[in-house]
């Protein structure tokens, strides 16, 4: 499969993104290991952790097309360009800056900048996002979800990040939620693979259950 072929897969299927801050690559495919094997198809190692770039590259030869690997906290357009040089195919930051992500495009990379308001939304959506991250989720709630998706287009991915858990997501997919990215219930800095594993599964279950 295409990656954007792969990218709609994994937005019909499990849209969430394991967010992987504070990730060394000692441990880099051992976590990743455990969250396919949990049934994560997305990988995110954001550029605030430790030599993420090798953390990245690693993954993505590793997972090869089990799972879309890239990075988040994506501010420059040089990291774009050194996501795209180690193999990186997912493109995440926590703001909306259209240079980053026309640039992102023009690389063949999945662009998935984070918005607030409806003003970053849709100059996101002018620059060419594949998709939205609402963050911080938690301040924004499924109400303030709730109102600005509906004045977006409606076939736009809007994934909830920050404070997202197995027991809250119910009510952001109620008000528009199309997948979720998650941070350190998923992973924290110290988590054994083991551990890892049970956060994504509950992650998983709890998705799922949803959908059924």
């Amino acid at each position: 499969m295409t990656l954007t072929q792969r990218w709609q897969d994994t937005l019909a299927t499990l849209p969430l993104v394991a967010i992987l801050r504070g990730l060394g690559p000692d441990e880099a495919l051992d976590v990743g290991d455990a969250l396919i094997s949990a049934g994560f198809k997305v990988v995110e190692v954001p550029l605030n952790s430790p030599q993420p770039f090798v953390s990245i590259e690693k993954l993505a030869a590793h997972l090869g097309d089990k799972a879309i690997v890239g990075a988040g906290t994506v501010l420059k357009l040089d990291d774009v360009q050194k996501l795209y040089d180690v193999g990186g195919q997912i493109c995440i930051s926590p703001n909306t800056n259209p240079e980053v992500i026309r640039f992102a495009k023009a690389l063949g990379l999945i662009s998935f900048p984070a918005f607030f308001t409806p003003t970053e939304a849709f100059a996101a959506i002018d620059a060419g996002a594949d998709a939205l991250k609402l963050f911080p989720a938690e301040l924004a709630g499924p109400k303030g979800l709730k109102a600005v998706k509906a004045v977006l287009p409606r076939t736009l991915p809007v994934f909830p990040v920050g404070g997202v858990e197995p027991g809250n997501m119910k009510e952001f997919v109620a008000a528009g939620a199309t997948g979720f990215g998650i941070g350190s219930s998923v992973y924290k800095p110290g988590d054994t693979p083991e551990i890892v594993h049970a956060k994504a599964t509950a992650f998983v279950d709890a998705w799922n259950a949803l959908k059924a």
